[in-house]
């Protein structure tokens, strides 16, 4: 049982542990609640604090940005009006300069045209002079000219009239000659240019007539020269042919070309020459000197005025290549050389392997041989050995043979044993 004192009457009064359980939780719910309440009441009055607070807070930073705001936008206000009023003076500025360049540059223009026209007023003055002394130059050239051709035109008709009467004096002249005449002519024509020449040019040349016709055919003339050793140069076959104009049958070059070949190649000369006065209106043969080697090698055919030309073109090239015909001697005689020296290594090899052989045939006769008499050897060797053994097995019968075995059961030799 428990006891309670009553807190206002002061009287004890004992009450079972159940109704002590029952006034307990009264008392703690009564106490509970009122704790709640209280807490409540303070919550509710902290959180009106609070709100009240915040609301002071908010509208205190709500002024101070609006207040922050109103002096940006008051700043950038003013700033705007600086910056217009710079821009504006900058264009003002601008603006003024702009009026300036085009003032200058219609003064420049104006200057520009003032010597441009000066200067193109010059241009046509000093065109107008030159173009007087252009046409009193033409002039004078003019008159120059006429008079040069005049004289030219009387200077040309003066050749022709000497051609015509060249033309016709030869043509006279070749009516009073036969065809051998002429031809005879135009060979002492080519004789008598070369002999002007001899003494100077062609120290060391043969030019005379062809007089060997033993392979029935002979040309007109051959030309040789040889250098100071004596070594030929150049060799030339000459032939010349002409006819006159009143010739029952005209020759052609084509008709003598193929027994100069032939001339050329039996006395052996390196070039030949037709030197020929047939077929005279052939624009062909009257350009120069015509090549004919296409035909016949190392053949030409020309008029009597190239005759000297063509001895000294063919001879320049001759000499130009004196040098290189010693270096190719030269160089064939080295190959020769070279080619003995081949001829004796490959003689001496083909002797050496000859002998090699003999030698080495020989040699292994030789070996042959001496293996031959080395099985023979060993054959007499294994012979004597053979005959040694059957010696010593002869000895060893000998050495074991003794009287007593000799005339053992042999009684004859026994006695006579006995009596010696």
């Amino acid at each position: 049982m428990n006891e309670i004192i009553c807190p206002h009457c002061k009287k004890a009064f004992k009450v079972d542990e159940a109704g002590f359980a029952d006034i307990l939780k009264q008392v703690r719910d009564h106490q509970f609640e009122e704790e709640i309440q209280t807490r409540l009441n303070l919550a509710e009055k902290e959180k009106e604090s609070a709100v009240k607070l915040a609301e002071a807070n908010v509208r205190y930073s709500a002024q101070e940005q609006l207040a922050k705001k109103d002096k940006e936008l008051t700043e950038l206000n003013a700033q705007k009006d600086i910056e217009l009023f710079q821009k504006l003076a900058q264009k003002e500025t601008e603006l003024l300069q702009l009026k300036s360049k085009i003032e200058n540059a219609e003064v420049e223009k104006k200057l520009a045209v003032n010597e441009a026209t000066q200067k193109a007023e010059k241009e046509r003055d000093n065109l107008a002079n030159d173009l007087k002394i252009k046409d009193t130059e033409k002039q004078l050239l003019e008159k120059s000219l006429n008079e040069k051709f005049s004289s030219e035109l009387k200077t040309k008709d003066d050749i022709i009239k000497l051609k015509d009467e060249e033309i016709t004096l030869r043509k006279d002249m070749k009516l009073k000659l036969s065809t051998k005449m002429i031809g005879e002519t135009l060979e002492q024509h080519c004789e008598t240019e070369f002999n002007k020449l001899r003494a100077t040019a062609f120290q060391r040349a043969y030019f005379e007539k062809d007089n060997d016709s033993k392979s029935g055919s002979k040309g007109d003339f051959i030309y040789r020269e040889t250098d100071e050793a004596g070594n030929e140069i150049i060799s030339i076959m000459f032939e010349m042919k002409n006819e006159g104009d009143q010739t029952a049958t005209k020759k052609k070059n084509e008709d003598f070309l193929k027994e100069l070949d032939k001339d050329r190649n039996e006395k052996k000369c390196e070039y030949a020459v037709l030197v020929s006065l047939l077929e005279s209106e052939s624009e062909y043969y009257n350009s120069g000197i015509v090549d004919v080697s296409h035909r016949y090698s190392k053949m030409y055919v020309v008029r009597p005025q190239f005759f000297i030309p063509i001895i000294t073109l063919l001879r320049n090239a001759a000499m130009n290549s004196i040098q290189y015909k010693a270096e190719l001697a030269l160089v064939r005689s080295q190959n020769i050389d070279i080619t003995n020296f081949e001829e004796k290594i490959n003689k001496f090899k083909d002797g050496f392997a000859r002998n090699y052989d003999l030698a080495s045939r020989k040699f292994k006769d030789a070996i042959d041989g001496i293996d031959k008499t080395i099985k023979e050897l060993e054959k007499t060797k294994a012979a004597l050995l053979s005959s040694e053994n059957n010696l010593q097995l002869a000895n060893e019968k000998t050495e074991d043979l003794t009287i007593k075995k000799l005339t053992h059961s042999n009684p004859t030799m026994k006695a006579k044993f006995d009596e010696l």
